[in-house]
């Protein structure tokens, strides 16, 4: 078996531990280690790494083009073409990529990454179509909502008839953008039922999260309730983030105004949150609920520290307490592994 350098010294550790305390023979240690060796280089996570690098680099040669004086004045031609044109003619390429790409995922289910590159295109043009035909079908009104909501359908029935838990995340993400899109259309300001964007999306990060546990008793839908789950917790925990920050005001004007420690309330709140998400992780051994009520818990507590020291302590000083509260973090962090590798 071929395992990577840190899972072999790992492996070496526990078996040298089963050694120490008698638990296997030293002839048995030595039979386990030869059933692994170290793999001479992570390709698996260098094709990663590179699909990543040359979408990067697409967009990249996409930008260049569009600034060079010769590809714009063709493009002028192209923007005399029909919206409902372009976005035929989008759609199409999205469904041609599609088919490519799940295709390829049955017929050639190891190459993984380049599987999913091609199906992150098609979706790019699917958003690009669907834009254009909004384009085409606006009449001035400036709602857009309907719109967005249409691409939550669309992939939302691609991903769950394909089972591709990307596609579903972008059905979420489409779903958070019109969520927010469609209150701002109704409230007309900033204000929606009195709440503003942070504190709206608490609640809609609430909702999903409720969401994705139905999905997961759902003999069907369970392929999809580990990503709603972590979109739901993201939307939740971020929210929460920004409302601790910025309150429940509408502008930065307004938020000038008020002294940062007036929104005491509200970081007390963010804090109870992840308190309350930490415990239900070790109690009912979620990882996902442990890992965001923990991570979130730390970045509350260092943002108020900042907010609260920032501009009245000395910076040797700020910066010193910080070191030692990492370094004591790190100590901590460090004798848990090592009780939990013990164990």
């Amino acid at each position: 078996m071929k395992v990577d350098k840190e899972k072999s010294e790992f492996l070496d550790e526990v078996i040298m531990d089963w050694e120490s305390r008698g638990l296997i023979s030293e002839e048995t240690g030595q039979q386990l280690r030869r059933s692994y060796e170290v793999k001479t280089f992570d390709w698996l996570r260098l094709a990663q790494y590179s699909f990543w690098v040359a979408l990067a680099c697409g967009f990249i040669s996409l930008g260049a083009l569009l600034i060079d004086p010769s590809i714009l004045k063709q493009l002028e031609r192209i923007y005399e073409t029909s919206d409902i044109v372009i976005a035929l003619i989008s759609i199409a390429l999205a469904a041609w990529l599609y088919a490519v790409g799940f295709r390829r995922k049955k017929k050639r289910s190891n190459l993984r990454f380049s599987n999913e590159a091609i199906l992150f295109m098609a979706v790019l043009f699917t958003a690009n179509g669907i834009a254009y035909l909004g384009k085409s079908l606006d009449k001035g009104s400036g709602h857009f909502g309907l719109l967005i909501l249409l691409s939550v359908l669309v992939y939302g029935l691609i991903g769950y008839f394909f089972r591709s838990r990307m596609i579903w995340a972008f059905a979420l993400i489409s779903l958070g953008a019109w969520f927010g899109t469609e209150t701002g259309y109704l409230s007309r300001d900033s204000y929606y039922l009195g709440m503003n964007y942070p504190l709206r999306f608490v609640i809609f990060g609430a909702a999903l999260t409720a969401l994705s546990l139905l999905l997961k008793k759902h003999r069907t839908l369970s392929y999809f309730f580990q990503v709603t789950y972590l979109s739901g917790m993201m939307y939740l925990f971020i929210s929460l983030w920004f409302l601790s920050v910025f309150g429940n005001f509408a502008t930065l004007d307004d938020w000038y105004k008020v002294r940062q420690l007036s929104l005491f309330y509200w970081a007390l709140l963010s804090a109870a949150a992840c308190i309350v998400s930490t415990w239900i992780g070790l109690k009912y051994r979620d990882d996902i609920a442990r890992e965001f009520g923990i991570t979130f818990l730390f970045i509350n507590l260092y943002t108020r520290y900042f907010e609260y020291f920032w501009d009245s302590w000395h910076k040797a000083l700020f910066f010193s307490v910080l070191a030692a509260s990492f370094w004591l973090i790190g100590r901590k962090a460090e004798k848990i592994w090592n009780v939990d590798f013990l164990k």
